[in-house]
């Protein structure tokens, strides 16, 4: 059933029955299918608290820009003195969103959509990969999540018997980055042609290095699933450690930059009534 089981898993039960060691390699395919999953629940888990945050933060701010500035702020736009300069500016604000923010939302809305379909162009696809692949923080945590997913079903495929240039077939398949796919599969390539798999993965510079140099140990010892499998484990181990930093680092900076705004609004209506107080007086 192909829905429910891809290549790769078709791939290894087939060496296994092939090889006679069905059962390690039934083991192999769900320690790596909990292993995988695990990753997957501490990324979206380091990734769910700030996305929650900057929702609210948004919510909230488009309410008091839209609604609260406006009608505190209106009482005092009949004065004839100048209202202060964070008022005006927040005013100024308020009244851009208020007229402009349906057109905002719908060019969001449209944008997305649009990136949706072009994403279904393989052309498109691959360079937008790639292009995600250089940003800073987000782009080393890509490359790090795809090396690990990649090394850990090239061992289990060497693991289980199969074919070095089948293995690469398949584990560069599993890739979701069509960059770092298009990049296996040079590898796979060069690797057919009598390339050592260590030299095809260290011409890849979207590959951490550690693969490679786990790979060249392999070749070296006749131990590449051990060393492909270690190479995984620590790429993961590492992607783990820096979304846990990242999620860390971004959950106070939100919270402090979600005041700033909130209070520089709250100062926007209170510098009027502040004002107002000193003319009584």
């Amino acid at each position: 059933m192909p829905r429910e089981f891809d290549d790769v898993y078709r791939g290894v039960v087939a060496a296994g029955e092939a090889s006679g060691s069905l059962g390690a390699v039934l083991e192999s395919l769900a320690d790596d299918l909990e292993e995988r999953q695990a990753l997957k629940a501490k990324l979206v888990g380091a990734a769910l608290y700030p996305a929650i945050v900057s929702l609210i933060a948004v919510v909230i701010v488009v309410f008091l820009v839209t609604y609260v500035v406006p009608q505190v702020a209106s009482v005092f736009t009949g004065s004839k003195r100048s209202l202060p300069a964070l008022t005006t500016a927040m005013l100024a604000i308020s009244g851009f969103v208020r007229e402009w923010g349906w057109l905002m939302l719908l060019a969001i809305v449209g944008g997305g959509i649009a990136l949706a379909v072009s994403l279904r162009s393989e052309a498109f696809r691959e360079r937008f990969d790639a292009a995600w692949l250089t940003l800073p923080v987000i782009g080393r945590l890509a490359r790090g999540y795809n090396a690990a997913r990649f090394a850990a079903t090239l061992a289990m495929l060497a693991g289980a018997g199969v074919p070095i240039l089948k293995a690469l077939q398949a584990a560069a398949e599993t890739l979701g980055n069509r960059a770092m796919r298009r990049d296996a599969l040079d590898a796979l390539v060069q690797v057919r042609e009598g390339a050592p798999l260590a030299s095809a993965l260290a011409g890849k510079k979207r590959f951490p290095g550690l693969l490679a140099m786990f790979s060249r140990l392999g070749e070296q010892t006749g131990r590449l699933p051990q060393m492909l499998d270690r190479a995984a484990r620590q790429l993961g181990a590492e992607v783990q450690r820096r979304a846990m930093q990242l999620a860390t680092i971004l959950e106070p900076l939100l919270i402090v930059a979600m005041g700033g705004v909130v209070m520089l609004i709250v100062l926007a209506v209170l510098l009027p009534i502040i004002q107002l107080n000193t003319w009584v007086r």
